[in-house]
């Protein structure tokens, strides 16, 4: 019988600027580098126990230091991960010059229907940043690279995402559409299994 080999998806625990919610407090998190909150590291621990008895033999990360923390937890239980790899073509989206902003204040500043488009169109990029598309081209890129690593070493790994940048994995994994992906809510406490034979 042939082998499948597995990858396991999530995204990082909830960051200080994801926390109160859209109507409170949010802000257009992006390539800034914020801390996961009290919450964010327990729901990083809760992924944690999730995937405790599990086999992970890679691990992968961004930059930024949600990702990496939340994988902290995650590989605590997994003396046999060999190696962590910091690759950003999954790191979360570039909200450009909104990076920092409150969602309310960039509605009240631009209106909602402009908010809208920027926060959750497919091809509209804020100002000096990113598209959903544009993160798709490189997610895809990395998808790519992963499952012939997948192949030729025969490992199972565990992907530590952002909200973003998880939407076009579970696009290919899940054989989603485009709507389906622009509509998609991630977990902070939970994770995606993808078989690969």
């Amino acid at each position: 019988m042939k082998k499948s080999f597995s990858i396991y998806l999530f995204r990082h625990g909830q960051s200080v600027y994801n926390a109160g919610g859209m109507r409170k407090n949010a802000r257009f998190t992006g390539w800034r580098n914020i801390k996961l909150t009290k919450l964010g590291l327990q729901q990083a621990k809760k992924i944690a126990k999730k995937l405790k008895n599990k086999k992970i033999d890679i691990a992968f990360q961004t930059r930024l230091s949600r990702s990496k923390d939340t994988l902290k937890e995650v590989l605590k239980y997994h003396p046999e991960c060999r190696k962590i790899i910091t690759d950003d073509r999954m790191i979360e989206r570039s909200y450009g010059k909104l990076q920092g902003l409150k969602h309310k204040t960039a509605i009240q500043k631009y209106g909602l229907k402009q908010f809208n488009l920027w926060h959750r169109s497919y091809n509209v990029r804020p100002p000096k940043g990113e598209s959903l598309k544009d993160v798709e081209k490189r997610v895809n890129s990395f998808i790519k690279d992963l499952l012939r690593m997948i192949k030729q070493k025969r490992v199972n790994v565990a992907i530590s995402a952002h909200g973003n940048s998880m939407r076009p994995f579970r696009k290919y994994f899940e054989h989603l559409t485009r709507k389906q992906m622009i509509s998609l809510e991630n977990p902070y406490d939970d994770y995606f299994e993808y078989k690969i034979n």
